[in-house]
């Protein structure tokens, strides 16, 4: 709907930002970026600046000698389906302190009084190229007691949440970000000198790289026209803002307006995978984003939407070709949403590509082999994986 029928929403004077009457949530503001990375060293572009830290959180239970996850099916606006499988609780500050006037949030207390046993918290990054600096606690907490719930609650089995998995745009991006920071058993030990080097590389690509995120008025970005409904790239790629009326049954309000983020094409995340003496490892690479706190995250071997470069496939992410060849064996190949509360219809193709040639693979200097459980362990500090990273282990995961 036009920017001016956004309740509540409007562009502040002078800056032009896209802010909420209350001054909370979020807003749509400016970025200038320069870089030393990549092939576009300077731009402008509108980010989500949401400076709230969130809480994407899990409870479990043990239910006959099983560990069960309570899931909640929960109705975000931009989902392409309305309903998608999510996390017991995911909510910002703004949220559960009410900002909105609205019901609580089930089971917060849970997650904020700690009165069971903490299993996983860690903040974790969003969407890098998307979010200014936005993080989320991302626990786990196990209850002993009963826990109650309606309808839009259920207790499943990890194996059941992996299964779903296997389908399209089923299983919420909250979801896949906390079961990827679950300690789960590792098939082997790693060699130490592995993980020095693992540390090594990390740091050597930090030290590389150099980035500078710098807010501006939105009404200032270069290369971007406002319109009535929209905000948007004059090249019409990359995404655009637009915004939308909301009605729900199943939410703390009934009805709201806000701004959304619509990427102009789908996005790929591709692991290449390989066996080193019969040990899987994934080829990471080093991922840098406007919105990253640090630089450079861990990110997964192709990152990208392929529509931006149609007009320049020679600037197609390195190994893109090879992800996308005939010569792979494809594990798997399922397109998930991203986060419907900020992202109208964003969804990105999951893919695990197994090749048997690791070994004599050309691997570039941002690129890195390490095993999943290497992965998975850069996992328990923050901001060292990225979300789609953490989204395709917790894929990988599903075929284990």
């Amino acid at each position: 709907m036009p920017f001016e029928r956004l309740a509540s929403w409007s562009f502040a004077p002078g800056s032009g930002d896209l802010v909420h009457d209350s001054g909370r949530f979020f807003s749509i503001r400016g970025v200038h970026v320069r870089t030393n990375h990549g092939h576009v060293r300077e731009w402008w572009q509108p980010i989500i600046h949401q400076p709230e830290e969130g809480i994407l959180g899990f409870l479990v239970k043990e239910l006959d000698g099983v560990l069960h996850f309570l899931a909640q099916v929960k109705v975000e606006p931009g989902n392409l389906n309305a309903a998608q499988l999510s996390p017991t609780v995911q909510a910002t500050p703004s949220n559960y302190l009410r900002v909105h006037n609205g019901s609580s949030v089930p089971f917060l207390e849970h997650f904020v009084e700690r009165h069971d046993r903490l299993l996983v918290d860690v903040p974790q990054s969003e969407n890098g190229s998307w979010f200014l600096g936005k993080r989320n606690r991302n626990m786990v907490v196990e209850v002993l007691d009963d826990v109650e719930h309606d309808d839009n609650f259920a207790w499943l089995t990890l194996g059941q949440i992996h299964e779903l998995m296997l389908r399209p745009n089923l299983v919420n991006m909250d979801v896949r970000t906390v079961l990827s920071c679950l300690p789960l058993p590792s098939p082997g030990p790693t060699p130490a000198w592995s993980e020095v080097q693992l540390s090594e590389w990390l740091a050597g690509r930090r030290a590389r790289y150099e980035l500078a995120t710098t807010l501006v008025p939105l009404r200032s970005v270069v290369g971007w026209k406002r319109r009535d409904d929209e905000i948007r790239h004059e090249s019409g790629n990359y995404f655009r803002i637009v915004g939308v009326s909301v009605a729900a049954t199943n939410r703390e309000v009934r009805g709201w307006c806000q701004p959304l983020l619509e990427p102009c094409g789908p996005g790929l995340a591709a692991f290449v995978v390989s066996r080193f003496e019969d040990v899987l490892h994934v080829l990471a690479r080093a991922d840098v984003r406007p919105g990253y706190r640090d630089t450079v995250e861990i990110g997964p071997t192709v990152q990208c939407t392929p529509r931006n470069f149609a007009s320049r496939p020679e600037h197609l992410p390195e190994l893109a070709e090879l992800a996308l060849s005939d010569s792979v064996v494809v594990r798997y190949d399922v397109p998930h949403s991203e986060e419907g509360g900020r992202f109208r219809h964003a969804v990105t193709r999951h893919l695990i590509v197994e090749i048997d040639h690791g070994a004599a693979l050309s691997t570039p200097p941002d690129y890195f082999w390490l095993t999943p459980a290497q992965l998975q362990g850069r996992l328990r500090t923050s901001c060292q994986v990225n979300i789609e990273a953490r989204s395709l282990l917790a894929c990988l995961q599903a075929l284990r």
